[in-house]
């Protein structure tokens, strides 16, 4: 696949870049020419996912601020002021293939997944905005959901904690969009549906299956499908667009 080079220049950081859609960013935008950070709480797919699109690997609990500081910093050490922040890491906790219902969810579990999905954005935003607001430049990209505005059913998969936090990654960004526009600052969400990545084939088949007819577009969508709107958001085409939340869902819980 070729494409042309709308980051060059860029520097891209993508969390939760070690695998599905993280790591589909992360070669989509170093295809386009951004240099590019991989972070992941994993040591070794950081690494690997870094080799792969020839950046920085950086192990990161993206819910830890000290955490996040000192990976922040050795990205800009290794390839100078980051401009393009892509809050993907997230994580879903699931009992059996099951999410937990709320009467039977543990409340560590409800603050683990507050903590990695919806603090970990303002963690980073927290610690690179300075230098965007330095360069007069930047584009923040969060990963929200479909899940945040809607109910799904009698599918087992969606707990309240997750679908909480997608949601406030939705106020997030559009108060951050009023915030940081003066600086010359874009921050987009995208909402994606449901997407073929490894997690996702844990479920159960017939669930799946389901949701494929349930969706217009008559396919799941893949990891590249997700990153071409990350792309779109963070490159010069989207510099007039801030403060939006995107389906990439082939029209499933649209409305």
């Amino acid at each position: 696949m070729i494409h042309h080079p709308t980051h060059a220049g860029l520097v891209a950081l993508v969390t939760g870049a070690g695998r599905g859609i993280g790591l589909g960013i992360a070669r989509m935008l170093a295809a386009r020419g951004a240099r590019v950070v991989a972070i992941d709480l994993d040591p070794d797919l950081a690494a690997r996912a870094g080799a792969e699109v020839g950046g920085p690997g950086i192990a990161c609990d993206v819910s830890d601020p000290a955490s996040v500081d000192a990976a922040c910093a050795a990205a800009e050490r290794a390839l100078g002021p980051v401009d393009v922040l892509v809050n993907n890491a997230g994580i879903s906790p699931k009992h059996g293939g099951r999410r937990a219902d709320i009467d039977a969810m543990d409340a560590a579990e409800w603050r683990r997944v507050l903590a990695v999905n919806l603090d970990g954005a303002f963690n980073f935003a927290r610690r690179l905005v300075p230098g965007m607001k330095g360069t007069g430049r930047g584009a923040i990209v969060n990963q929200s959901s479909v899940a945040a505005k809607a109910w799904f059913g009698d599918f087992p998969l969606t707990g309240v904690h997750y679908a909480t936090t997608k949601a406030g990654l939705v106020g997030f960004t559009r108060h951050l969009a009023g915030e940081l526009g003066p600086h010359g600052i874009t921050v987009n969400a995208i909402a994606p549906g449901r997407i073929d990545t490894p997690l996702m084939r844990g479920a159960a088949p017939e669930v799946n299956e389901t949701i494929r007819r349930d969706t217009p577009l008559g396919r799941l969508g893949a990891p590249e499908d997700v990153a071409a709107m990350a792309c779109f958001l963070s490159g010069p085409d989207a510099r007039f667009v801030t403060g939006q939340v995107v389906d990439v869902a082939g029209g499933w819980m649209m409305g």
